[in-house]
């Protein structure tokens, strides 16, 4: 959930806008981020400019950008999606503005370029801004992919021109991981080999918004002399859209879903929305027997063109065992890795990236703090500061001094509820809870394993509104309830420590505190 604003004086810009989907919830609501502190500080952006089309960056605009009413700058894909998400608002597009990958404008004090990246999604950008004396990139999500199938490589030359900067703003994701992220050219010849070695239906399941690995299915199946369908909302959407900007020339014809019934199972290749275990998505419905148009059987193949984000590990395996019950082949990223590439780069890309731009100051983004502190240990040892390894409502200012943290401001979830967008309530209801006092902030990021769940990193808390805490203490306790208690989704992990963690609370608070808690999931550091 991206939403990142650049002050110069009292100009302001936002870049991305994007939602999450609050794992830790009952029906997963959407989370947007929350305003109100720009509002409290009378921060309000001029313009708000789109890096690419993921949700995680875009989901949130048409409910944030009623409040604001700036221009919204986008590539032509992103612009695309956006414009499709304010007709479903009944919003007019006309504040979206297409910006083409390398060309600059000005917004006030600011100077911004847009620099072609590759990514899991065509167009994805890195802005460069220049305000004042300062120059500082925002990277963006990316990687270098040496045969990203749509688009082109990233130009060196175009990142050399800039060097040196002032502050890199940069993607942390894989920062653990040592080499290169991998190949959408290299993903594409594993598929192609793959489905010649199938004999059954072939359903292929990856994230719509990746178009290069939805080109290199539909090449693959052609190559095999297979036929390609779609299923899923997102999924046909995405591949319209897509079509309708050149991006799909080369895709083969679409059978219609409701006529796969007719074709020998050998000619049929699927592409598929579901691979995260999603409860209403075209695979789930595969494997629970509920699709009206194909039924799976054994001899058929399922592949996870796609890697599990962490929380969604227990519905993915839940989805795998019904999938392995119909006699089902299954073919993932545990048991055939050449199958998926990420889209984030690893630490050779990093250092390669740095290389060219030399950052005089790092910032580390996304990814969770273990993501950020990788990302940190890499750039002193390129001789790169970076001081600061930031969290949500963190207002930080860049001088001739360096980077620091002004201020921070614990950002209270917001929640999308009956098409509006609202504080979510803490802990507890108001019939049974006691008067209480002040409010505590917790955001506790875990992963999962074979038996339970397990803390990881920094435990986010902000009591600074209530009585005082025993962090130490609590966290021991957090430690002990999390490895006794049995929840298969973060949901349910909610759900059982809700009532323990308000009665430790009631036990050790002077006054028992507003809580508001926020599980997230994050990757086990075992497979960093």
């Amino acid at each position: 959930m991206n939403l990142t604003l650049y002050g110069h004086g009292d100009h302001w810009i936002a870049i991305d806008c994007g939602m999450m989907i609050r794992q830790d919830l009952p029906s997963a609501p959407l989370q947007v981020p929350n305003t109100r502190t720009l509002e409290e500080l009378a921060i309000a952006p001029k313009a708000l400019f789109i890096t690419h089309g993921h949700e995680d960056h875009i989901g949130a605009v048409a409910w944030l950008w009623p409040k604001w009413q700036c221009p919204i700058y986008a590539t032509p894909l992103a612009a695309g999606l956006l414009r499709h998400k304010f007709a479903e608002h009944s919003l007019s597009s006309a504040a979206i503005r297409v910006i083409e990958p390398g060309e600059a404008l000005k917004e006030g004090p600011f100077t911004l370029r847009y620099l072609l990246m590759t990514h899991s999604i065509p167009e994805s950008c890195a802005i460069m801004m220049q305000a004042g004396d300062y120059r500082v990139l925002h990277t963006g999500d990316w990687k270098l992919d040496p045969a990203p199938l749509i688009g082109p490589c990233v130009d060196p030359s175009h990142f050399q021109a800039l060097a040196p900067i002032d502050l890199l703003v940069g993607d942390s994701t894989n920062a653990p991981l040592p080499g290169s992220a991998g190949s959408e050219g290299a993903v594409a010849k594993a598929l192609e080999q793959t489905l010649k070695e199938c004999e059954g239906r072939v359903v292929v399941s990856c994230f719509a918004s990746n178009l290069a690995r939805v080109l290199a299915i539909g090449q693959a199946a052609a190559r095999n002399g297979r036929r390609v369908s779609l299923m899923g909302r997102s999924m046909e959407r995405m591949v319209s859209v897509a079509r309708g900007l050149g991006y799909l020339d080369d895709f083969p014809a679409l059978v219609p879903a409701q006529d796969l019934g007719y074709l020998p199972a050998n000619e049929v290749v699927v592409i598929a929305t579901g691979s995260q275990g999603e409860p209403r998505a075209a695979l789930q419905r595969l494997a629970q027997r509920r699709h009206p148009f194909l039924d799976l059987e054994p001899g058929d193949t399922v592949i996870f063109s796609a890697k599990a984000i962490p929380g969604n590990e227990r519905p993915i395996a839940s989805l795998k065992k019904r999938l392995a019950q119909l006699g089902v082949t299954l073919f993932d990223e545990t048991n055939h890795p050449e199958l998926h590439a990420t889209g984030h780069p690893a630490q050779e890309e990093l250092k390669t990236l740095y290389r060219w731009v030399r950052p005089r100051l790092l910032l580390p983004v996304h990814g969770e703090m273990i993501h950020q502190q990788a990302h940190q240990a890499l750039a002193e040892e390129l001789g790169i500061k970076a001081p600061l390894a930031p969290v949500n409502g963190d207002l930080l200012t860049l001088d001739q001094e360096g980077l620091r943290l002004e201020a921070r401001y614990p950002q209270h979830p917001h929640v999308v509820d009956q098409n509006s967008v609202v504080a979510h309530p803490g802990l507890g209801t108001r019939e049974s809870d006691a008067p209480r006092r002040g409010t505590l902030f917790l955001a506790l990021p875990v992963y999962a394993t074979d038996t339970g769940w397990q803390r990881i990193g920094r435990l986010m808390l902000d009591s600074s509104h209530s009585s005082p805490i025993d962090e130490e203490s609590f966290s021991d306790w957090l430690d002990e309830r999390l490895e006794e208690i049995e929840a298969d989704t973060l949901t349910e992990l909610r759900e059982a420590l809700t009532p323990r963690m308000l009665s430790w609370l009631d036990d050790h608070c002077r006054h028992l505190p507003d809580v508001h808690l926020q599980i997230m999931a994050t990757e086990s550091p075992f497979n960093a």
